[in-house]
């Protein structure tokens, strides 16, 4: 590699809408996000599927899923 042209890698601090903080590493000293996964519906449970015509029921009866 050559040197002095990349740049500095330091610990980063992460800062969400929700409120949350946490620390990652990055080229730059702070971030601001505005998901995160406190407040992702995929992590929270909160996950909601849009059915379009039934086309989960149909899939499930189709596999036999239930």
């Amino acid at each position: 590699m050559k040197k002095d042209i990349h740049p500095d890698y330091m610990t980063t601090k992460v800062t969400c809408a929700c409120g949350n903080e946490f620390e990652v590493r990055s080229n730059k000293p702070e971030l601001s996000i505005d998901i995160c996964n406190e407040c992702h519906p995929f992590f929270t449970g909160s996950e909601k599927i849009v059915d379009a015509a039934g086309r989960v029921d149909k899939f499930k009866k189709k596999y036999n899923l239930g």
